[in-house]
């Protein structure tokens, strides 16, 4: 009897659950070590290696000549979903995280994780850079299991749940969720750090992810790499993000060059791979293209090619991965958990069903193919997913992209050729796949990522405006935005648990609470763009006269009294789920949703 997909798509989601992936096993006191480096914004054309002819990335170069590439690798269009999917196995819409703001970037409580796995396998774990997957209880990185995580708040250094002011240079970031002091670049920082991780775990088995926050934006880099590109005629923003690029590039040398110092190389699995399409590498700009992307249509956030395919290198010489050679088999982000447990041979605990599969055999060269028969990405970036919005279902060479067009990417790689008309048949299955995927994803749309407070693991808890639940996409979610006032959209909630019964303090603030700024307060400091440096606007003055709070049933209102620096409400709470929403009210009586909210268990 011939299986239906949503036969076969159940089959591919259970089993994987609590498997031991043995095939490729070593001892218990020789298993491979695991490196995961992954940029941001970095598109699969951003690279010399890809045929690129203006940017310098010799030391990835280098490394694609000598390890394995994923040549039909595939992510989210955006950079929460892919990390959702790349560290749980599982499609990002199933796991809570479908756009980059709005209270749907954070990773639900119940998901596992790629740390949690190895730290169950007693391997030390350690993340360095962006997370971008909640900055709260339960869902931050040491949350998730890794034992250390050095990393910026939000999607991106300088965005609204960020250590004030900081601009890429000699910023505060997060070491466990306590503010520290770095001087140095933003990717030098992540990468010097993983170096000491490393050397301090160099004689156990050890997993450490790279995740830096460049190239995305603001397009800040050191001057020597913007000087690299300053003659060329492309587009400022490009010169300064190709520059970016080059920075990770010789940081990347760098961690290479300690692997083999320290004898790791070859028993460290090593991946280099991007989270999604260009930002700024290909650009038209007055009637002209600037930039190179592979011969792809699509950049960041598009549901054709060059949204979502990205480059996957990956060496292990001692697992026989390595020699510089193309695998072409379709895959994806949600892969790479199975693959490495099995590579690692590693116990996979999780209640949970795992939606990529184990493509070690394709790596290593002994199969060439994991009989997939499709696999989906989109990009929704909305508060509540929308059916078919800027979808992709693959196939081998195939997309049906929003369930309308059919372009074969082997022959017709920029998806020009619609094919739908000639093919409904091809239409009509790969249609067929979707509303059964879809079927089966929605169905935990309803189940929003709760934020826990009072709790002894963070207490207090400080939520900012980033994370709101509205139907509005202009959150003020950058610092640049909370500088120049941009209203917070009203009607916004955040769906939190008080971990225990009591009285708690919850205060507000137009500000980050450690700028100690009061809430009507302007100043000037702005910065004019410069060659290396994106523009930093003043911070303007407003007249807030009141303030709203409203927790489930419960509602207070305060004034804002002149010079004070927060609106400070106080209640007593019972334990459990609640719904919190806070607005500030000009002298016109004109709403803001709140831009910063801290909550605080008052111990008796």
């Amino acid at each position: 009897m011939k299986m239906t997909h949503t036969i076969k798509l159940q089959l591919r989601l259970l089993f994987l659950i609590g498997v031991c992936f043995s095939g490729f096993s070593q001892s218990e006191t020789n298993k491979p070590n695991v490196i995961v480096v992954i940029t941001d914004d970095q598109g699969y054309g951003d690279l010399a290696c890809h045929g690129n002819p203006l940017i310098k990335t010799p030391a990835i170069d280098a490394f694609y000549e000598e390890s394995v590439r994923l040549t039909d690798f595939h992510v989210g269009p955006t950079c929460a979903p892919t990390r959702a999917g790349l560290l749980t196995g599982r499609f990002a819409n199933r796991t809570g995280v479908w756009h980059t703001i709005g209270g749907v970037s954070i990773l639900r409580e119940q998901e596992v994780t790629i740390a949690n796995v190895f730290q169950d396998n007693d391997y030390e774990t350690g993340l360095f850079g962006k997370w971008h997957l909640g900055d709260n209880y339960p869902s931050r990185p040491q949350d998730k299991g890794f034992d250390t995580a050095i990393y910026h708040g939000g999607g991106g250094v300088g965005q609204t749940p960020d250590y004030w002011q900081n601009d890429y240079f000699d910023d505060t970031y997060l070491v466990n969720g306590t503010p520290k002091k770095f001087e140095g670049y933003c990717t030098d920082v992540w990468f010097d750090e993983a170096i000491d991780f490393i050397k301090t775990n160099k004689n156990q088995p050890f997993l450490c992810w790279i995740s830096t926050n460049a190239p995305h934006s603001p397009l800040n880099v050191p001057q020597e790499y913007y000087d690299i590109y300053k003659d060329l005629d492309i587009p400022e923003d490009q010169k300064k993000f190709y520059g970016m690029i080059t920075n990770v590039d010789a940081n990347f040398k760098k961690l290479t060059k300690q692997l083999k110092k320290l004898k790791l190389y070859d028993t460290t699995i090593l991946v280099f791979m991007t989270d999604n399409g260009t930002a700024y590498g290909y650009k038209k700009l007055g009637g002209q293209f600037y930039g190179f992307n592979a011969g792809m249509t699509g950049t960041k956030n598009s549901e054709y090619e060059g949204g979502h395919r990205v480059p996957f290198f990956v060496s292990y010489p001692n697992g026989g991965i390595s020699g510089g050679k193309d695998a072409s088999e379709l895959s994806a982000n949600i892969d790479i958990l199975p693959t490495l447990a099995s590579l690692c041979g590693l116990t996979v605990n999780t209640p949970l069903p795992i939606d990529g599969k184990d493509i070690s055999q394709v790596l290593t060269g002994e199969e060439t193919t994991i009989g997939r028969e499709y696999i989906i990405t989109d990009s929704q970036r909305v508060q509540s997913p929308i059916k078919w919005r800027k979808s992709a279902v693959m196939s081998d060479k195939m997309r049906l992209v929003n369930g309308k067009e059919l372009y074969d990417v082997s022959l017709d790689p920029g998806q020009q050729n619609n094919l739908a008309k000639e093919e409904p048949e091809k239409v009509a299955q790969m249609r067929g796949y979707y509303e059964e995927w879809w079927t089966s994803v929605s169905s935990e749309f309803n189940r929003l990522p709760v934020i826990k407070v009072g709790s002894e693991m963070e207490n207090p808890s400080i939520i900012t405006c980033h994370d709101s639940h509205v139907h509005d996409s202009k959150i003020p979610w950058n610092q640049r935005f909370i500088r120049q006032a941009k209203k917070n959209p009203v009607g916004g909630h955040y769906t939190i648990e008080f971990e225990q019964s009591g009285r708690y303090q919850i205060e507000l603030s137009r500000w980050p609470f450690e700028a100690s700024l009061e809430i009507n307060q302007g100043f000037r400091d702005s910065k004019e763009a410069s060659e290396n440096m994106d523009a930093v606007p003043n911070g303007r003055a407003m007249n807030f006269k009141s303030a709203i709070l409203k927790i489930g049933a419960w509602k207070q209102e305060q004034p804002i009294e002149q010079g004070s620096k927060t609106v400070v409400f106080t209640g007593q709470f019972t334990k459990g789920l609640s719904n919190v929403s806070a607005s500030m009210f000009l002298e016109n009586n004109e709403e803001w949703g709140a831009y910063y909210i801290k909550i605080q268990h008052l111990k008796e």
